[in-house]
C-alpha cells in the first residue's frame, strides 16, 4: 500500500462541483471526519437537472457545520477560478465540475466543451500558477474521469492499463482529454494529479437523469420506462457512498515527484478505476429497484411493471457493458468498494419517499 503523504487536517481544500452529487456527498464526509478542514465549494448551479435537489444538498452541508464557504459560478470563467485561487489558496484540489451524461452530449455539445475542456484547463493553469514567486502551491488536483472512456472495449474487467482511444460519445472524449491535459501539466509543471474512473455512481439525492432515478419517477407517474440493448447492459453500480471513501483516500496520496534520467520531472501522475466489479444485468436491477420501491411505500404492492416496461435497441453512444478492473485501488489503498446493489438502491427507495413526500 502506498504510504499516505498528505494530512488533510487543517488544510484548505477546493470542491468544484461542490452542490452535486458526488461532491456534496464528499464535502459532508471531510467535514463530519477530518479536523480543522477548510473547504470551499465551487458549483454554478445550472439547470441541466432540477436545481432543488443541489439547494437540498447545500443545506444539508450548512447543516453539517464546519469551515464551510460557498462560491456560486462557472469553472469555464477563467477571472473567476483564478480569483479562488488566490482569494483561498487551496492546498488540494478535487475537480469534480463537469457536464455530464452521454446521450445529453449528441445535442447540446457545446456544454461539454464549456465545462469539461475550457474549464478543466482553467482548473489546471491555476494549480499551474499556483507555484508562482516560490509558493508551496496545489500538493494534489484530484479530478474525476469516468467508464465512459472505455468505450465499447470488449475486454473485460476494464483496466487502467487498456487502450481507451476509441470514445463512442463527445462526453467520453471530453473525459480522456482530462486524463491527457493532467498528464501534460504533470510533466511540464510538476503538480501531482490522480484522475479517477468512476463506474455508474447511484444513491440518494442522485442524478435524475440516471437510470434508477429516471425509472421511479416515469414509473411513480404511471409512465412506461424503456430498458435499453433489450435488457442485456450491464453495469457496475457504485453505491455514493464508497466513492466518496474513495476519494478521499486517494486525496492523501498523492503521487509523488520523481526525477528522471534526464534530469527532469517524471510526471507525479495516476488514474484508478472506482467502482463496484460486480456488473449488473440491467434486468436484475429493474427488479431490485421494483422491490424497493414497494419496500419503502413509494409504490403500491399491486405495482403492474410488466405493463409499464419495453426493451428497445442500444441507444448511440452507451456500451453494452461496464465492468471495472479495481486491482490498483486495492493495491495502493486496500480499499474496494462493496455496498450491495440492494442496500444502496434501498438507501436510495427510503430517501425518495421521504424526500417526495410520496
Amino acid at each position: 500500500m502506498l504510504a499516505k503523504n498528505i494530512d488533510l487536517r487543517n488544510k484548505t481544500v477546493l470542491v468544484t462541483g461542490a452542490a452535486g452529487f458526488i461532491g456534496a456527498n464528499l464535502v459532508l464526509e471531510l467535514l463530519k471526519h477530518v479536523e480543522g478542514i477548510k473547504i470551499i465549494g465551487l458549483d454554478s448551479m445550472n439547470e441541466y437537472y432540477d436545481v432543488r435537489l443541489k439547494e437540498y444538498r447545500l443545506r444539508q452541508i450548512e447543516e453539517a457545520g464546519g469551515d464551510w464557504h460557498f462560491v456560486r459560478g462557472n469553472i469555464a470563467n477563467k477571472q473567476l477560478v483564478d480569483d479562488v485561487f488566490d482569494a483561498y489558496r487551496p492546498d488540494v484540489v478535487v475537480n469534480l465540475a463537469a457536464q455530464a451524461g452521454v446521450r445529453y452530449s449528441i445535442t447540446n455539445p457545446d456544454a461539454y466543451m464549456e465545462a469539461n475542456i475550457i474549464g478543466f484547463y482553467n482548473i489546471l493553469e491555476a494549480c499551474r500558477h499556483s507555484y508562482d514567486d516560490g509558493a508551496k502551491g496545489v500538493e494534489h488536483l484530484v479530478y474525476a474521469s469516468s467508464s465512459s472512456v472505455y468505450g465499447s472495449n470488449k475486454k473485460v474487467p476494464y483496466s487502467t492499463e487498456d487502450k481507451v482511444d476509441n470514445p463512442v460519445s463527445l462526453y467520453a472524449a471530453t473525459k480522456k482529454s482530462n486524463e491527457l491535459l493532467a498528464h501534460a501539466y504533470s510533466k511540464l509543471y510538476n503538480i501531482p494529479s490522480t484522475g479517477l474512473r468512476f463506474f455508474t455512481v447511484y444513491g440518494p439525492a442522485g442524478r435524475p437523469d440516471m437510470a434508477y432515478f429516471g425509472f421511479t419517477n416515469k414509473l411513480l407517474a404511471g409512465e412506461e420506462i424503456q430498458i435499453f440493448n433489450y435488457g442485456n447492459c450491464r453495469r457496475d453500480f457504485t453505491y455514493v457512498d464508497d466513492i466518496v471513501h474513495g476519494i478521499s483516500l486517494v486525496m492523501e496520496h498523492a503521487p509523488e515527484k520523481e526525477t528522471g534520467e534526464d534530469g527532469l520531472p517524471l510526471p507525479p501522475y495516476a488514474v484508478y478505476n472506482i467502482g463496484n466489479n460486480h456488473p449488473e444485468n440491467l434486468l436484475e436491477f429493474v427488479e431490485i429497484l421494483q422491490e424497493e420501491l414497494i419496500g419503502a411505500g413509494v409504490l403500491p404492492e399491486d405495482y403492474d411493471f410488466a405493463a409499464h416496461k419495453r426493451l428497445v435497441p442500444m441507444q448511440p453512444g452507451d456500451v453494452p457493458v461496464t465492468y471495472a478492473d479495481t486491482s490498483g485501488l486495492e493495491r495502493d489503498f486496500g480499499f474496494k468498494p462493496s455496498t450491495s446493489l440492494r442496500d444502496g438502491l434501498r438507501s436510495f427507495a427510503r430517501w425518495y419517499k421521504e424526500f417526495y413526500d410520496c
